[in-house]
């Protein structure tokens, strides 16, 4: 039955290409075409993503003098055009289908892990922050993800306890004081393995604290997966 729904349904409503516009048979809403064009990071640090320029992956000089607060860290993208595009679409403009579609590209490649986590745990917001803006852009991500994995989402053990500027506009050292002791566990944490789950990651200042509460709670293992990469 899902699967004649499924056929219906999209002989009907065809998938539309998000980028372009496009009607296709692919099974998201991204074409071929415009799904060659993303800005994959394919050559990255192991430890905290960052795009090299070298021809494969090894330690970038940050991680080699001052390891990252956590296990290690995951971005299919470079933070640029379209996928830029993408997540502001969904940050700022609330287009759910964004979040579905990068959800299903994150999940799509994390899917041949060897080891995957107990829980996914998306960077939280400060209930002023969500009241604005009417829902958290990392969750929406995040449940696609979780569904597609099989793996359950944790929306409750943390939560964002400090209200902060919004981390865009500020310095690298700026960030890490901006985030200091801005989450916390609200509840035992069974999990001893589990990933950390926000659309961009610039400095791994926001990460790297919650992953430090976590650890503080009792995780022995915080991975952090992220959509795409500054």
């Amino acid at each position: 039955m899902n699967k004649w729904s499924n056929i219906i349904q999209n002989w009907l409503y065809p998938p539309t290409c998000l980028l372009c516009g496009d009607t296709h048979k692919e099974a998201i809403d991204l074409c071929l075409g415009c799904r060659k064009s993303l800005p994959y990071n394919t050559v990255a640090c192991p430890n905290c993503a960052i795009p090299l320029e070298t021809s494969v992956p090894e330690l970038c000089g940050n991680c080699q003098k001052n390891a990252p607060g956590f296990h290690s860290a995951f971005a299919l993208f470079r933070y640029e055009e379209p996928v830029r595009y993408l997540i502001h679409s969904l940050k700022f403009g609330a287009h759910y289908p964004c979040a579905r579609l990068l959800g299903a590209l994150l999940a799509e490649k994390l899917a041949t892990l060897n080891e995957k986590p107990h829980a996914i745990i998306p960077v939280p917001l400060h209930p002023s922050r969500y009241r604005w803006r009417g829902f958290n852009q990392a969750t929406e991500i995040a449940r696609t993800v979780s569904y597609r994995l099989g793996i359950p989402l944790d929306l409750r053990s943390c939560r964002r306890i400090r209200p902060t500027a919004a981390q865009a506009e500020l310095t690298a050292k700026q960030r890490r004081r901006n985030v200091r002791n801005a989450f916390a566990v609200e509840t035992a944490i069974q999990h001893r393995h589990v990933a950390i789950l926000d659309d961009v990651i610039t400095t791994c200042a926001t990460v790297g604290e919650l992953a430090k509460v976590l650890y503080r709670a009792g995780v022995l293992r915080v991975d952090v997966w992220a959509c795409a990469r500054a």
